[in-house]
């Protein structure tokens, strides 16, 4: 299985600094966006450093990775390979936090992590916060990744409609974030890839205002392309947060 990944970020049209981060290796197969959080110049060292820890530590394990794609399915291979991408995004944790600690400036300061392996016919995804990883197949675009958020915690439990989900004063309010404290849950996914599968990374800048639907067939413009427009939609509906896309693309 052949990978292409595209990655863009931007500042936005409201924002000062662009606290997002992001990192794609076709090599390796690994894909990653954060958006981070805290002030003070910390959101932006938080992303970084918990996108350059996940790149790290998934790399130490790229036996792991290449085992998965030449094949290897075993229960515990895969349980080895979740392991390595939920344990990377633990020391992304351990790490921010420990920056946080050290710098009273900083304290507090956190990112969203969405990370997404591409192993062959196979792919890992570990998600913490509500950065989104969406499979795009057969011309539809679903969700892979389950936002952290209040708002999506009183759609779950139906303590809210999806129309008053859109208008809560509670929707940024994240529930999990990588380096608030020094360890965090982790969902991870295991899942099979069929030839002409595509995904998008992307942090709520973005999805925040796309459609589901609209998503494919802008996918289909090919990642360089798609990167850039997904940036400039953002910014024409009115880019009130940092925006960043991440496309990789099975053949």
């Amino acid at each position: 299985m052949q990978r292409q990944g595209a990655g863009l970020t931007d500042v936005g049209q409201r924002r000062a600094v662009n606290e997002d981060a992001f990192f794609y290796d076709d090599s390796l197969g690994l894909y990653v966006v954060a958006d981070g959080m805290g002030g003070h110049a910390a959101g932006e060292i938080a992303s970084q450093e918990a996108v350059d820890t996940v790149h790290g530590m998934v790399a130490k394990e790229a036996d792991i990775l290449r085992a998965i794609a030449e094949g290897d399915t075993a229960d515990d291979t895969i349980r080895r390979g979740l392991r390595a991408m939920e344990s990377a995004i633990q020391a992304a944790t351990y790490m921010v936090f420990g920056l946080s600690q050290h710098d009273p400036e900083r304290q507090g300061m956190g990112t969203t992590v969405s990370a997404l392996a591409l192993c062959g016919q196979f792919g890992i995804t570990a998600q913490v916060g509500d950065s989104r990883i969406y499979l795009v197949r057969d011309g539809t675009a679903s969700a892979l990744t389950e936002d952290h958020t209040l708002v999506a915690w009183q759609l779950k439990q139906g303590i809210i409609t999806e129309e008053e989900a859109a208008v809560s004063p509670h929707r940024n309010v994240i529930t999990r974030a990588v380096g608030s404290r020094d360890y965090v849950q982790v969902d991870t996914r295991f899942f099979d890839i069929q030839p002409g599968d595509a995904f998008l990374l992307c942090s709520d800048g973005l999805h925040g205002y796309l459609k589901d639907g609209e998503i494919p067939d802008i996918i289909a413009l090919g990642p360089q392309t798609a990167v850039q427009r997904f940036i400039a939609i953002a910014n024409q509906r009115g880019g009130k947060d940092n925006i960043t896309a991440v496309i990789a693309q099975c053949s």
